[in-house]
């Protein structure tokens, strides 16, 4: 690790660590706060949200606002998520279109005709309101369309290197993404699915691999406040799904055959292992799922708590220790991030090689 490298880690902990001190001691300032509770701090900064707090200033908060799109009873409903100028609560009441709306843990609520605030049961569930159909732009979808233009500039701007080259010598951007092409070719692609199959999948096998990289990647920037895409477990979900289906669609006889009638083994024997195996097509793609979402989201979870010692023994003493620790962490999930992009392609890759491999005689 150069140099460099550590300092941009450690610039990273210590503005991960001020962001932190300063949420945290805006909600101890207010008079209405109750005692730091560890847990709905962590779980509010690691969920989506409709708009990206950034900074505190002045006591104002710096935010970047998205917009809010909901299918009502009257029909389209459209409106800046400032409007509800940062209450979570359900307090902050906005009309539009003939409708009142509230924001309740970062869920939206049309209150019911005649109702003017929320009334909650006993386990705090709005009793007078519904959710309306949701279509906004949460801080999750912003990101993902910013990696999306993000890869697309990174592999135009390779592809128009190439195109260009007299050598095909790689330089610059194309430097950097060359190497990666190759490994997913010779390391994942060539060795899960076999030489004379491997490039019609290789277009996804890219894609997943730099898609989540890059998705891990901005869900390390404390600036972005928790916009962890694959710590989402519907983003997960969608891409073992493509693994899942591109599996299915690509299985021959020989794969199908192993899954409901395995050759070479005994007819009890058969029919105990075939309910297993249906099931097994449908625990791979979970635990795809499964373990994308909980890794990154554990790192995430693991720093906030570090920082969270702090508040919890109300000293600042134990500050250099917990900064020192979340330094540490980072570090790790700085490599996690890469990891898992890998894990996730190359048990995709595996799947696939598995659907379509020739009958051995």
């Amino acid at each position: 690790m150069t140099l460099n490298t550590f300092k941009s880690i450690l610039f990273s902990a210590l503005f991960l660590a001020i962001s932190f001190v300063g949420h945290a001691t805006e909600d101890s300032d207010n008079k209405d706060s109750k005692e730091f509770n560890a847990k709905e701090m962590i779980l509010h900064h690691v969920k989506d949200a409709h708009g990206f707090h950034l900074w505190d200033w002045n006591g104002h908060a710096v935010s970047l606002s998205l917009p809010i799109i909901l299918w009502t009873d009257n029909g389209l409903t459209t409106f800046s998520s400032s409007k509800f100028h940062h209450d979570d609560s359900g307090k902050t009441i906005v009309e539009k279109n003939g409708g009142k709306f509230v924001k309740l843990h970062e869920k939206i609520y049309q209150l019911d005709e005649g109702a003017s605030s929320v009334n909650f049961d006993e386990e705090h569930h709005p009793t007078n309101a519904h959710r309306p159909l949701n279509f906004s732009i949460t801080r999750n979808v912003f990101m993902m369309w910013v990696s999306v233009i993000v890869l697309l500039l990174i592999f135009f701007t390779a592809a128009r290197h190439y195109k260009k080259s007299e050598d095909n010598v790689p330089t610059g951007i194309a430097g950097f993404v060359e190497p990666l092409v190759i490994f997913v070719r010779d390391e994942i692609g060539k060795p899960m699915i076999g030489e004379h199959k491997y490039k019609r999948y290789m277009p996804y096998l890219l894609t997943i691999f730099f898609f989540i990289w890059i998705n891990n990647i901005f869900g390390l920037i404390p600036i972005l406040n928790g916009a962890n895409l694959s710590g989402n477990i519907a983003f997960t979900c969608t891409l073992a799904l493509f693994t899942f289906i591109i599996t299915t669609f690509s299985g021959n006889k020989n794969y199908w055959k192993h899954i409901f009638w395995m050759p070479g083994v005994p007819v009890p024997m058969k029919i105990f292992l075939m309910p297993i195996e249906i099931i097994g097509m449908f625990v791979k793609p979970i635990s795809l799922m499964i373990r994308l979402f909980a890794n990154i989201t554990a790192g995430h979870v693991i720093i906030l708590a570090l920082m969270s010692l702090i508040f919890v023994f109300k000293s600042v003493a134990i500050a250099p220790v917990s900064i020192a620790f979340s330094l540490f962490i980072t570090v790790i999930e700085i490599i996690v991030t890469a990891i898992q992009a890998y894990i996730f392609t190359i048990l995709s890759a595996l799947y696939f090689g598995m659907a379509t491999e020739e009958e051995h005689h």
